[in-house]
């Protein structure tokens, strides 16, 4: 199952993201991915996390085969130009990047070649 929510006014980027979490994922494993703004990435920051202050990206893991994975599209907008990307390529970097740790990387060189990978593999 893969599931996408949307709680902000903005639309959805346009990315392949069913294609994406299965290829980092497998088609076996239940997604669900929401977009929000900056007040509930804040709270939820806040909450999981004891910073208090608005993210790009945070991720759940629920189990080996299930997570969540929240993206701030208010905040990716304003971030993808420092990272070199557009809007729709950053979107699709967060989610790469919260797929990875949903798969059990850390940050480390290794996690970020196998970001690499996905990225080409889909041009983002």
């Amino acid at each position: 199952m893969f599931d996408i929510k949307n709680t902000t006014r903005k639309n959805n980027p346009s990315l392949p993201f069913q294609k994406i979490k299965e290829k980092v994922l497998g088609k076996n494993y239940e997604l669900s991915l929401v977009f929000i703004g900056d007040q509930l990435s804040k709270k939820l920051n806040n909450q999981y996390r004891k910073i208090n202050k608005a993210t790009n990206i945070l991720t759940f893991n629920l189990s080996k085969t299930e997570g969540e994975i929240f993206i701030n599209l208010n905040l990716a907008k304003k971030q993808a130009h420092k990272f070199e990307k557009n809007y729709t390529n950053f979107i699709g970097l967060l989610l790469i990047h919260g797929l990875m740790h949903l798969k059990g990387y850390q940050h480390s060189s290794k996690m970020d070649k196998e970001e690499e990978k996905i990225r080409k593999f889909f041009k983002i």
